[in-house]
């Protein structure tokens, strides 16, 4: 069985792009390192990396093992932890990650009641996998994930918890509020304001503006959504967002919401956790308390 030092040493030396630098990295001489991969490549008769000058390239052996590492050594690391705090008397560890930039305030919701609930769950929320969040609950970085964009998995499974429709944001005084619907068209001499997504992760861009050959004027990206709001309640660009988070504004008497189309783009929030611990309490009383939420948002 291979030592999981060797996929620690592999994944730093990747990382940080040498092996002097990964050896640094990991506290240990550089000639012990290169010792330990020599003994590797001898076990299995086969060259992990070739070095050319300066430079270190990897063959396919290293590349795959470099695979392996990034999915098991963070699965290594959530045990560790998932022991110690069962140690300490801590039934378990949620980590929450979200693919659904105006989702934030909907999980502050959740959060009061969870944790008014799971006493002894340790739970955290984490922003850093933004569309990358199946490949971050995949490998069990995340326990897990919001996001309106679920996929089939062999290994993940998505429960819906509500229907929600993106809708054209403007300010009332804006000459498209008293349009029933926008078309394409519509968008091509307007300040289009967005969450800070790629055009091609974007509903409006992929459903709406790309297959009729449209663009906007302006594409801007913004943080969050209440600037968002902000800057369309004072009629400084067009915004799309979630209908119920409009509705929940405090702004909203000076905003109007507008179909997508003719039919409008509808979509769902799903939760997303791995197959297997969808019946862990703790994990489905998530689901719960999230489904109960909702109305207090619509």
């Amino acid at each position: 069985m291979i030592d999981v030092r060797y996929l620690e040493i592999l994944k730093e030396v990747k990382s940080q792009g040498s092996v002097t630098a990964a050896a640094e990295k990991l506290h240990v001489s550089q000639s012990a390192l290169s010792h330990m991969i020599r003994k590797l490549e001898e076990r299995y008769n086969t060259k992990i990396w070739i070095k050319q000058g300066r430079n270190l390239h990897f063959t396919k052996a290293g590349e795959y093992l470099i695979q392996v590492a990034e999915r098991i050594l963070p699965q290594l690391e959530n045990a560790e932890v998932m022991l110690r705090e069962y140690a300490s008397g801590m039934r378990g560890h949620v980590k929450v990650g979200m693919e659904c930039h105006p989702c934030q305030k909907w999980l502050m919701a959740i959060a009061d009641p969870y944790l008014e609930k799971w006493t002894d769950v340790r739970f955290e929320v984490s922003s850093s996998f933004n569309f990358s969040g199946i490949n971050a609950l995949n490998e069990h970085e995340i326990d897990i994930l919001i996001t309106p964009d679920p996929i089939d998995h062999p290994l993940l499974t998505f429960q819906p918890v509500f229907d929600y429709e993106l809708v054209l944001v403007v300010h009332k005084a804006h000459p498209l509020a008293k349009k029933a619907y926008i078309e394409p068209h519509d968008l091509v001499n307007e300040e289009l304001i967005t969450v800070p997504v790629s055009a091609d992760r974007l509903d409006i861009f992929t459903q709406f503006l790309i297959p009729s050959n449209c663009r906007p004027k302006n594409h801007v990206k913004i943080e969050t959504s209440d600037l968002i709001l902000q800057l369309v309640s004072h009629n400084r660009g067009v915004a799309v967002l979630p209908d119920w988070l409009v509705s929940a504004t405090t702004k909203s008497e000076h905003l109007e919401c507008i179909k997508i189309g003719s039919k409008g783009i509808q979509k769902c929030i799903h939760v997303g956790m791995r197959k297997g611990e969808q019946e862990i309490d703790y994990l489905k009383g998530f689901v719960e308390i999230a489904k109960n939420i909702v109305p207090i948002l619509t």
